[in-house]
Formats: structure tokens, sequence, C-alpha cells
């Protein structure tokens, strides 16, 4: 689809919108846009990996000055997600003299990993009440086991976001829900984005030294998505949530399939 470069700039501001309502959707909406307006999915997540991180990066002020980030937490997840990062890259850089094998590859990722975002930002409740559960139950790891698996939850998000530029947010937060319960919400949610922020810039860095980046276009989706985000948190709880995330979910559940059938 050729579009000018206001429809980029529309781009950033719907979806700055909705993640200023929602806390969700940045990743998983930005790059199926990117892949709808004709960008290869390379350059589409190499695009939105650096536009992610440049948004995000404000939360982490804010949120290490109102002290909402565990820092060990972070550590933890970034000592898996860090390696993991490097051996995607270096995944994806061998798949480049193949554009079409690797675009390929990315775009059945980019379905897989929309579909599981879709089934946690639709069952957040549930998930989250399992955690309220878990946090009153007789299971709860500690010491070597729960920082083992938080260093595999990092693993994990790595490879998703170096991979297709979603996972670090609906997915992210969700998974420390469930290993840390006893956590305030404020700080399991700084600590996502604390964590969010440098795998995001190192992962979108990576991308551009392979040549998958667009900064035009990157610049134009900014100048979209920060006055979105500014309007988009003004309106926070006007909409009921119970409308609002079922409608998110079926929307990136859709796009998901889309591209993986």
């Amino acid at each position: 689809m050729d579009v000018g470069n206001s429809g980029f700039v529309v781009a950033g501001l719907l979806v700055g919108f909705i993640v200023g309502m929602t806390g969700v959707g940045g990743g998983s909406l930005m790059t199926p846009i990117l892949l709808w307006f004709g960008i290869n999915p390379a350059t589409a997540v190499g695009t939105d990996l650096l536009y992610a991180a440049i948004t995000k990066s404000g939360g982490v002020l804010v949120h290490a000055k109102n002290r909402n980030i565990d820092w060990k937490v972070t550590g933890w997840l970034t000592l898996g997600s860090a390696p993991a990062v490097a051996l995607t890259l270096w995944f994806l850089s061998s798949l480049h003299t193949a554009p079409q094998t690797l675009n390929a590859t990315i775009k059945q990722a980019l379905g897989v990993v929309l579909l599981l975002t879709a089934l946690a930002v639709f069952f957040k409740q549930r998930l989250l009440a399992f955690a309220n559960r878990r946090a009153g139950g007789e299971y709860k790891p500690e010491g070597a086991r729960l920082n083992g698996l938080t260093v595999v939850t990092g693993v994990v998000l790595g490879t998703m976001v170096a991979l297709t530029s979603i996972g670090a947010g609906a997915l992210g937060t969700v998974a420390l829900f469930i290993l840390y319960p006893f956590l305030p919400t404020r700080r399991l949610v700084g600590t996502e984005i604390a964590h969010a922020v440098p795998l995001t810039l190192v992962a979108g860095l990576g991308h551009a030294s392979m040549g998958n980046m667009n900064w035009e276009i990157l610049g134009f989706l900014l100048l979209g998505s920060l006055p979105g985000i500014y309007i988009g948190s003004q309106l926070t709880g006007r909409v009921p949530d119970a409308v609002l995330r079922p409608c998110l979910a079926v929307m990136l559940g859709l796009i998901g399939y889309s591209l993986l059938f």
C-alpha cells in the first residue's frame, strides 16, 4: 500500500492513542500496520523496535523517580534476554543473504506472538486472579528457583522481541505478575518498562546494523505518537476496560491469524 508521510504520522497517532489508553498495543499494532503499508517484515520490526525504545524511555525516568523499579528483577531478566537477543540477531543475520526466507520467518513468528499477546490481553484478569491465588497458596518459588525462572522468562522475551518486536509489553507484564504476585502493580509495570527499553534499544540497533531500519518512517511515527500517547492518557478510564481489552484482543488475534494463515 502506497502512503504518504502523513499516513505514518496518523499511524503513530493511532498507536500512541491506544497505548496511552490501555498501556499495551505498541509493538503488537505498529509492526502489523507497517506491514499493511507495504514495509517488508524485517524493516518493520527494526523500525518498530527503536520506536518502542524511544517512546518508552520517558516512562523509565518517571518510574525510576517514583522508585517503581525493582532493579534486581530487571537484572535477572536482562541476564536471560541479553544473550537471547544476541543469538536471535545472529540467527537473523545468517538469513540476511536470503531476504525471502528472512521475511517469511519473521512474518510467521509475528503471527504466533500476536496470537499469544491477544490471549494475554483477553485473559489478563483471569491471569491476575491466578497470580493472587498463588500468592496465598503453598507454591511460592523463591531464591535460586525464582531467579532461574526469571532468567528463563528473559530468554523467552528477548527471543520474541528481537525476532518480532513484540512481547516485552503485555506478555512481559503478565509473566512478572505470575512470578512476583507480592510486588505492587506499579513496581511490576515499572520493572517491565525498565527491562523493555534497553531490550528494544539493543535489538533495534542490531536490526539497524543489518539495514533493517527506515529512519524517515521512524521520525514520522514519533511525530504522531507523542501527542497520541498524551491524548490517550487523558482518556484512560473513559472507556470501560471490560469493553476495551476484548476489542483489542480480538483485533490482535485476527491480525495474528491472517499472518499465519
